[in-house]
């Protein structure tokens, strides 16, 4: 699929979008621009890279992965954003879901607990102009307080319990979308408002564990 002829893959990233972007569902028309302009293929490891377009999620070092495109775009869409909102990412990995978030006109707070990750995702977001996304090296559970209030959270590591602090770390009518549970995982949407929280369970999914303080439980 990778033609040596078209070095910006192009061809291949429109591919993708037609055959499982836009005929599994997906109808955000920036959504659906996002998906077509990122280069995934420069977010993964070269010895992957030739797979970048493939409807399956891919290694990118310390076991953790690069989700398929499908999940990638529904993740987004669900969101609902708009230009300009303030998005926290919990799980930076191959920095491409914040790429992908900030060609929707998102200012991007991003987390990952792998520092090497972290370093990684910086370089390649800059590399590609994307300055309205800044990365941290850290635990993510907390959320990053001093940012806050957010207009939409999204997770791309499972936990096996809702972080409270992201909940908090919400404004009113801001959302938050993760994987939730330990062996069986369901996408969740929870939408703040000013009553309290409306919760939502979207599809069956498969994401790496979230490591780091999520895995002690529940602190309330």
């Amino acid at each position: 699929m990778n033609n040596p002829n078209d070095p910006s893959r192009q061809g291949e990233r429109d591919w993708m979008v037609e055959t499982q972007i836009v005929v599994d569902g997906i109808t955000d028309l920036a959504v659906i621009a996002a998906m077509r302009k990122v280069p995934r293929h420069l977010f993964i490891p070269e010895q992957d890279s030739e797979d970048a377009y493939g409807n399956f999620p891919l290694p990118i070092g310390f076991e953790q992965t690069i989700s398929q495109p499908f999940i990638v775009a529904f993740m987004t869409e669900a969101l609902k954003l708009q230009p300009g909102e303030k998005v926290l990412e919990i799980g930076t990995g191959s920095g491409y879901q914040a790429a992908i978030l900030a060609e929707l006109g998102a200012d991007v707070f991003t987390i990952e607990i792998v520092e090497l990750l972290a370093a990684r995702a910086t370089k390649i977001l800059a590399k590609l102009g994307y300055n309205q996304v800044v990365v941290r090296a850290g635990d993510g559970y907390q959320g990053w307080p001093e940012e806050r209030p957010f207009n939409a959270v999204i997770l791309t590591a499972a936990p096996d319990h809702i972080p409270e602090p992201l909940l908090e770390q919400l404004s009113v009518g801001g959302r938050l979308i993760l994987p939730v549970g330990e062996h069986s995982q369901n996408l969740v949407l929870i939408r703040r408002t000013e009553e309290g929280y409306q919760k939502t369970q979207l599809l069956p999914v498969r994401f790496v564990p979230m490591t780091g303080q999520a895995e002690d439980g529940p602190s309330f």
